[in-house]
């Protein structure tokens, strides 16, 4: 079930609410859980088994760090419980992935498991991987109730595309928390705005990237090529924000404070600061439970450098069991040692309009190889991106895409920036809009995202595969 269907807005999220405000508040993590996990086996009947069983080793470890008393159990308990996830997520995740690569290396054919992914299993591992290595920090107590503990991991909210929310973020407000009438409405708000960026703008521009690129087709241009790869890069972003903008709304209707996933990316002027605001709880889990612990730079240039590769490779293999992914890491590793080596200190002398555009190139670059899982889909467009292929300057097919859809991609430059924002908080000053407008806007635009869905328009979700 995902959050931009009927089933979800019209059946599943009024009777979780209903029975949420009409319980007893003792009774609330109860409802969550039970819908929550109810919310998983719609999509995952089986693997809710293995998610349940994810839970209860993180509880257990939890438990058992509690106890022990001596360093060397201490480690031992973390050990043992971080292999038991990572093992787990790398059998469902990358079992064939291996199993192809050694095929292809030995000119083997042992057959592939083609196990189905299970739906947001990397998201729900690095959560109960947070939780462990923050109890074994002492960052914060071990969950003394197993219903709490599963609440927490299985929240529907954020439970099939983060973002990650880590165990000490919400600690206190399991134990405790209230939901006010401001919140609620601050909930609703934030939910539409997500839903909008979903359906009305990622869905409507993915169908300008799927028109050029789907099916693994060819572009029959360069221009074709550049079109395609700026709508993924705005497809995948309204897609993936709008995402958390919903999780985050739907989590203000539970009485919890998520912390925000993105941060206006595109207005980034260098790569540095690009990963500093798109996917922000990844990025800070990575930060905090690999970058760091390795050595983060306080080891030297050449360590930090490496601890740099280490990231990276592993961001890009978390995000898929594909060569175009760990090419797409290793892309970023090299991009983001560059500027630790002085680019950043050149960028800095540059026009801001020159270090947005040397972003923006490179981010729109990135996309394209995180687009195309098939090599010959990406050499064909890394061949037409950079006039390599033999393909013509333009063709008719792009500049019908480009300029039948001016409307749309102009306001999609303008959602990318602060613009709307500040417009929004400037004019909420005014009671004719606070009061009136912006309700009446809010009803009308839940009302045609409403009409896109029930009439079965393209509405994919690209980071339900992860």
């Amino acid at each position: 079930m995902v959050f931009a269907s009927v089933p979800f807005l019209f059946v599943f999220l009024p009777a979780v609410l209903a029975a949420y405000f009409l319980c007893p508040r003792r009774w609330h993590n109860a409802v969550l859980l039970v819908f929550s996990l109810f919310f998983y086996a719609w999509g995952e009947p089986v693997y809710i088994l293995l998610m349940l069983s994810s839970i209860t080793v993180s509880f257990l470890a939890g438990r058992a760090l509690g106890r022990a008393h001596t360093p060397a159990r201490r480690r031992a308990v973390l050990s043992a419980s971080v292999a038991y996830h990572l093992l787990t997520l790398g059998f469902f995740k990358y079992a064939d992935f291996l199993i192809g690569t050694v095929n292809s290396l030995f000119g083997l054919s042992l057959p592939l498991l083609s196990l189905p992914l299970p739906i947001g299993i990397s998201f729900y591992t690095f959560q109960t991987l947070s939780y462990i290595v923050d109890v074994y920090r002492g960052v914060c107590a071990p969950q003394r109730r197993w219903d709490w503990l599963a609440m927490y991991v299985s929240l529907f909210p954020q439970l099939i595309a983060g973002p990650i929310v880590r165990y000490q973020t919400v600690e206190q407000q399991i134990a405790h928390r209230t939901v006010s009438r401001a919140q609620c409405a601050e909930g609703v708000r934030r939910f539409t705005v997500g839903l909008v960026k979903k359906v009305l703008l990622a869905n409507n521009i993915g169908l300008v990237f799927t028109q050029i690129l789907g099916n693994g087709a060819l572009p029959q241009s360069v221009l074709a090529a550049w079109v395609a790869v700026a709508a993924y890069t705005f497809q995948i972003y309204f897609d993936f924000a709008g995402y958390s903008d919903m999780a985050i709304g739907l989590g203000k209707l539970f009485g919890f404070t998520f912390e925000e996933n993105f941060n206006l990316p595109y207005l980034s002027r260098s790569i540095t600061e690009f990963w500093r605001r798109w996917h922000i709880s990844l990025g800070t889990w990575f930060r905090d439970y690999v970058y760091i612990p390795l050595g983060g730079n306080r080891c030297g240039w050449g360590r930090q450098l490496f601890n740099i590769a280490v990231v990276w490779l592993l961001t890009g293999l978390w995000h898929g069991a594909s060569w175009n992914f760990v090419l797409w890491g290793a892309y970023y590793a090299v991009l983001l040692m560059v500027e630790k080596l002085g680019l950043l200190r050149v960028l800095a002398r540059l026009p801001r309009m020159l270090q947005h555009a040397y972003a923006l190139f490179f981010i729109v670059v990135g996309w394209a190889l995180f687009a195309c899982t098939e090599p010959g889909q990406l050499s064909g467009v890394f061949g037409a991106l950079f006039g390599l292929s033999g393909v013509p300057l333009y063709d008719a097919s792009s500049l019908f895409l480009l300029k039948n859809n001016v409307l749309l991609w102009l306001l999609l430059v303008f959602a990318s920036t602060a613009s709307f924002a500040r417009l929004h908080t400037h004019l909420l000053s005014r009671h004719w809009y606070a009061e009136v407008l912006c309700p009446l806007g809010l009803a009308a635009a839940l009302l045609a995202c409403t009409a896109f869905i029930v009439s079965g328009s393209f509405n994919p979700f690209l980071y339900f595969r992860f």
